[in-house]
């Protein structure tokens, strides 16, 4: 019995602790009265125009779930733009410097051990982006050749993924951020650039020259795109999740859409001309925080 009662108290005592560890977010932001929001500075989905003004698909549905987050509360809430890069975005969010971030993160299981993810908003297809005229159709065609991606995404795995499944050989460059990558290709220092579509489409767009370069090749991989926010914070999460649905029901997720990815954009006024995909129009329809790994290229 007594040995019963002594596995019954460090049972409780643990469960105690761990409530006690369970990250209260909205309590902070309350409390504080603003948000620490992460956003990313050349992304497709969330990018800078300089001067402190941070916009994109991804940049405006945040603010207006901040919106919401603020009508919860009862009390206005000022928002902290934090510039995030695919390397410290998780150990931001892991020590609470940025309270969650809306950017281009992929929600896949290895992630998932670390920090959550809210419904998904966006379903990316990474692709090759390489100047017009270079002959690079596919992934076959990279043999030989210098491909650049960004350090701490998913692509450098799926570039690695379909560099052996290809039987191929090429040198990998790697960018710090996306458009640093960009970059490579641009100056030639590397004949192709492997991401996320809509991030390469918004490089190709604020290039000095657009028509000088091209999206080319197969899918090379379908990855859920969301908003990534501390781990075991169900309150945080469930405030973004209802923002998320709210915002697709009342059909200003698909206006907010249609303003970024069909309409002349800033700085240069270039149309991305990215019709919604029926894979995000599926996850808008239903809701969910499912792992890039129940995904499949079709």
């Amino acid at each position: 019995m007594k040995k019963q009662f002594l596995a019954l108290t460090a049972l409780v005592l643990t469960a105690g602790v761990a409530f006690a560890q369970a990250p209260d977010t909205l309590a902070k932001i309350k409390e504080g009265g603003s948000v620490n929001l992460g956003v990313r500075d050349s992304s497709g989905l969330a990018f800078t125009l300089g001067g402190g003004k941070y916009v994109g698909f991804h940049t405006e549905m945040a603010e207006r779930i901040v919106g919401d987050i603020s009508k919860q509360l009862g009390k206005p809430l000022s928002i902290n733009y934090q510039v995030i890069t695919s390397q410290n975005r998780i150990p931001l969010i892991q020590n609470g410097t940025i309270d969650f971030e809306c950017g281009s993160t992929t929600n896949n299981k290895a992630r998932q051990k670390d920090v959550d993810f809210a419904y998904t908003t966006y379903v990316e297809e990474v692709r090759i982006a390489t100047k017009a005229g270079s002959g690079i159709k596919s992934i076959k065609d990279l043999n030989g050749k210098t491909v650049a991606t960004t350090t701490g995404t998913t692509s450098v795995q799926t570039l690695r993924k379909n560099e052996r499944a290809s039987g191929i050989d090429f040198k990998e460059v790697m960018g710090k951020d996306h458009a640093d990558s960009f970059l490579l290709l641009e100056l030639g220092r590397a004949d192709a650039f492997v991401m996320d579509g809509s991030i390469l489409a918004a490089n190709i767009a604020k290039a000095k020259n657009p028509k000088d370069f091209a999206i080319v090749g197969e899918v090379l991989s379908v990855e859920p795109i969301a908003c990534m926010l501390p781990k075991g914070d169900t309150k945080l999460k469930k405030a973004i999740d209802d923002s998320i649905v709210r915002q697709i029901k009342d059909g200003s997720l698909a206006k907010l859409y249609d303003k970024w990815f069909m309409q002349p954009i800033p700085p240069n006024n270039v149309t991305l001309n990215m019709p919604l995909s029926e894979s995000t129009k599926a996850a808008w329809a239903n809701p969910n925080d499912k792992p890039m790994e129940d995904y499949a290229v079709k």
